[in-house]
């Protein structure tokens, strides 16, 4: 029996309470108002049976499995459901044929729910999209994971992306206290009495999953004994026994996001930056690593000359970690952290960057200039390779000469800002060019 098959002779307090507790109806749907609202384009076309092929991105327990569910409640077509961890070609092609078969004979739509499609590699996925091209099925996929990063772009094009957002505390208690009245498919046939912080602490530990919400609250219902009168109470205490600690979401894509939070924090808010790593690092398990490789080129791209000892800073914290390790190395890392964000900022060394790569796009082949050549040899003078001017002989050692091939002789790349110690620069560039 799979997620969208029931034997109704089945005794249905036999499954668990967030399977029996799933929503057949948009009504009875909680949260994702922004896609599923009245009026909203997904719930016009669930209830029209006009669903085309789309992609349902969010993260865990949001409820990407539950609004495919009520699709297939609603459809008159047939409704195939494949996991991406265990299906193969083999399956995506049987179904497909299947299909075909009954679109030909019958004029029957087939709609293949694939979920967690972001565990497909490219050769499965392009497996599907001759059969979404011709309309052969209608194709749902669900993942956790960015689908710019995991799904096929040309099966991504095909499909019509809705993005949903993480639930939170006030959806738990909603699906908790309906599971709690429910006598039919709920608990409401425990005479259940559940204190109001017990309902808010499941609901807080849960993180926005309603699954993990309501298999703590059941959890804690099947284990306390019953009163004299046969109800059961659950406590705080019971509440507190049956789910400890909030879930943490890490998979890929969040931490690409908390990385990038990360970085952008460096920018601008101590506070925040500092959060973003230990965040990483003690609640999603992230290595230390990560972080000072990013901070080390936060302090070239963003920091630059501006103030060059935050490098020095991030390097050295680098070197503290592999020496002494995690957890004392935190507090050499959060210092270059500090230091970096509230150093002087100047993007002026990667604009520079920036400036070359443009450059060496236009540019072929790029002739060193006969002076800058290479003069340790006998004869290389016959060869014209003469005529450097040595700085350090000059005052202030310097001295104006040619240093770029022809074609770029009128071009600056790096052009220092009036930001901290590149303030100083900029004056010396300004001195030069008089």
């Amino acid at each position: 029996m799979d997620l969208f098959s029931y034997d109704e002779e089945e005794r249905p307090r036999a499954r668990l309470l967030a399977d029996r507790m799933r929503p057949q109806t948009l009504d009875e749907y909680i949260g994702q108002e922004h896609i599923v609202g009245p009026g909203k384009l997904l719930r016009r076309a669930i209830e029209g049976d006009q669903v085309s092929s789309i992609l349902l991105y969010g993260p865990p327990g949001c409820g990407k499995t539950t609004l495919a569910h009520i699709i297939s409640v609603r459809t008159e077509g047939d409704f195939i459901k494949l996991n991406a961890v265990d299906a193969t070609v083999k399956d995506v092609r049987e179904v497909i044929e299947q299909a075909r078969t009954k679109k030909s004979l019958y004029g029957k739509k087939t709609i293949l729910f694939l979920d967690e499609v972001h565990r497909f590699n490219t050769s499965r996925q392009d497996a599907l999209l001759p059969a979404v091209e011709q309309g052969i099925i209608v194709f749902i996929g669900a993942t956790t994971e960015n689908p710019f990063h995991h799904v096929n772009g040309a099966l991504l094009s095909r499909s019509t992306l809705f993005q949903l957002e993480a639930l939170d505390k006030r959806h738990a208690m909603e699906a908790m206290r309906r599971a709690i009245a429910d006598v039919g498919k709920g608990l409401g046939f425990m005479k259940l009495h559940v204190e109001e912080a017990a309902l808010e602490h499941m609901a807080e530990m849960a993180g926005g999953d309603i699954r993990r919400a309501l298999n703590a609250l059941e959890l804690a219902a099947v284990t306390t004994p019953s009163e004299p009168d046969g109800s059961v109470r659950i406590t705080l205490e019971v509440a507190q026994e049956s789910v400890q600690k909030p879930t943490i979401r890490a998979d890929q894509s969040t931490q690409y996001d908390v990385l990038s939070a990360f970085h952008k924090s460096v920018r601008g808010s101590s506070d925040a930056a500092l959060f973003w790593f230990l965040y990483a690092v003690e609640k999603l398990g992230m290595d230390p690593m990560t972080f000072l490789r990013r901070l080390i080129v936060a302090c070239s791209e963003d920091i630059g000359l501006a103030n060059p000892q935050a490098m020095v800073q991030a390097v050295t914290a680098m070197d503290a970690y592999h020496k002494i390790g995690w957890p004392e190395s935190k507090y050499n890392i959060a210092q270059a952290i500090l230091f970096a964000v509230e150093s002087p900022k100047s993007n002026a060394t990667a604009i520079a960057i920036g400036n070359v790569m443009a450059a060496l796009e236009r540019t072929g082949n790029a002739e060193v200039p006969l002076h800058l050549r290479d003069t340790h040899y006998s004869g290389a003078s016959k060869l014209g390779h003469e005529g450097y001017k040595y700085p350090h002989d000059y005052p202030n050692h310097y001295v104006k000469q040619q240093y770029l091939p022809d074609p770029l002789l009128i071009k600056r790349f790096y052009q220092a800002t009036e930001q901290g110690m590149e303030d100083r620069i900029r004056q010396n560039q300004q001195r030069r060019e008089k």
